[in-house]
């Protein structure tokens, strides 16, 4: 049973801006519905615009996330922002830049001893490079005060094979000190800590966590995977093998963590490989998968012509899921197709609508909207009007030639939407600065600021694929190359 004083420590920080998890809800609706400084009159380059950056040692993918509040021993209250890099390391700053240094830093490397991070010539992959560490989006469990991140590395000083370990760590958010036992190491049957690449965010659900796996370019042979682990044990509680009888079916959303219900349903998508649950197998290339806390498959959509999508690698998974109102869950993929599908039956989508190009993101939903950027496509709002679609959505009034983005919603309430995002590129594309941009959510066709409208002050390091910005407490943070980007009011 919780303590009264977890119960008040709780209830105080849900009244706060607090984002402990990838799309700041396990619905991964993208929206924070707490921020009161920011707002669509005074989010423009008069007023509004980089006011630091923090330096760390790696390239940021995963999601910023944030705790206000925080009493860190022998520094004082901070309100907290928390990243992970591909150098293997996590950083706890002070959101307000005062002081610049970190408040605690750990790393999980040990060069002496021959603990690296992986190098993208040993995946045979070049999405994420020169070194691959911490990929996904980690998760906070407030109650326990626990950050919990998957690491890779790569082991073995002077040997011709070294050995690639992959490690579940659980972190006091106040010290980084190492929780529960921690680290463990994954382990499964079959599953190839080389090969098996972690994109997706983390999911805290029931007291589990759960982590799935996809690959590097393809490079096999790999599988799709979840695991479960007790939050406060670290001990393995179920695995799911996607593809057990094939290959494939790797699960890595373009970075958006999978999704949960609360009521014991967990939902993830997979990529190309074959698929014949129809004829009672066991493998779901091209699926959305509707799990159960013990990751049995309950149930599953898989789009009719899912051959001819394995064929032309038209990967479902390659957007995240999304829970919406009336029981319906957002899913698209890289054919341009956005589902709506029945969370309590998903057999069969009650909808479906194209955009320009395909979906390597996902959607938003606030106050009754969904904000979609696909690629090389305008930034849509749609109204959703009882359980689907509108026919004709709202469109901005520039595509963006890169592979999309994930939006997210700052809003206090239902009032003073604004829809972020942050520009990025193709995966062969040449380097090119981060541009954040903010569009008014009443109406999409205004844009009310960019990074690059006063690029001397304002513009961000290099970007990355699949960011995500993090809004909270008047502030959006914005991952770039080895650096954090942070933008706000001018003068606060």
């Amino acid at each position: 049973m919780r303590s009264l004083v977890a119960i008040a420590l709780l209830a105080a920080v849900s009244l706060t801006a607090q984002v402990l998890t990838s799309q700041y809800d396990n619905a991964r609706t993208g929206a924070i519905l707490t921020e009161t400084t920011l707002t669509p009159a005074n989010v423009n380059s008069a007023h509004f615009g980089k006011r630091f950056s923090l330096a760390v040692d790696g390239d940021l993918y995963g999601q910023p996330l944030f705790v206000p509040g925080l009493e860190i021993p022998g520094k004082g209250r901070h309100d907290v922002i928390f990243v992970a890099t591909e150098h293997d390391s996590v950083y706890a700053f002070d959101a307000t830049g005062v002081p610049a240094e970190p408040l605690w830093k750990v790393n999980f490397l040990n060069t002496s001893a021959g603990v690296t991070t992986v190098r993208a010539q040993d995946v045979r992959c070049p999405f994420i490079t020169p070194e691959i560490g911490i990929t996904p989006t980690p998760v906070i469990d407030y109650e326990s005060g626990t950050l919990y991140v998957l690491a890779r590395t790569k082991e073995g000083k002077g040997l011709t094979r070294p050995r690639f370990v992959q490690k579940l760590h659980a972190l006091a958010i106040t010290t980084g000190a190492e929780k529960f036992g921690g680290p463990v190491e994954i382990k499964a049957n079959g599953f190839d800590p080389l090969r098996e690449l972690p994109r997706a965010g983390l999911l805290l659900d029931g007291g589990q966590l759960y982590l799935t796996w996809g690959s590097s370019c393809d490079a096999g042979p790999y599988h799709g995977w979840v695991m479960a682990y007790d939050a406060h044990t670290l001990r393995q509680t179920a695995v799911f093998n996607t593809s057990p009888d094939a290959e494939e079916s790797g699960i890595w959303q373009s970075d958006n963590a999978p999704a949960a219900d609360g009521a014991g349903n967990i939902f993830v998508a997979t990529g190309n490989g074959k698929f014949d649950a129809r004829a009672k197998g066991r493998d779901y290339g091209d699926s959305l998968l509707k799990l159960d806390r013990g990751l049995v498959v309950r149930d599953y959509f898989t789009p009719a012509d899912e051959s001819e999508m394995n064929r032309k690698d038209n990967d479902l998974g390659s957007g995240g899921p999304v829970l919406l109102p009336d029981h319906k869950l957002l899913i698209g993929g890289k054919d341009g197709r956005l589902f709506v599908v029945d969370r309590d039956h998903p057999g069969e989508s009650v909808q479906s609508v194209r955009m320009l190009g395909g979906i390597y993101s996902a959607p938003a939903y606030w106050n009754g909207h969904v904000y979609v950027l696909a690629r090389r496509d305008f930034l849509r709002d749609y109204k959703w009007e009882k359980g689907t679609l509108s026919k004709e959505p709202v469109t901005g009034k520039q595509t963006f030639a890169n592979s999309g983005a994930t939006p997210a919603i700052s809003a206090n309430g239902t009032r003073n939407g604004i829809v972020w995002f942050i520009e990025s590129k193709d995966w062969n594309g040449a380097d090119r600065p981060a541009v954040l941009h903010a569009f008014d959510a009443r109406d999409v066709t205004r844009e009310i600021y960019s990074s690059e409208q006063v690029p001397n002050r304002d513009r961000a390091g290099m970007t990355l694929r699949f960011t995500i910005p993090t809004v909270a407490n008047g502030r959006v943070y914005v991952n770039a190359k080895r650096k954090l980007e942070v933008y706000g009011l001018l003068g606060k």
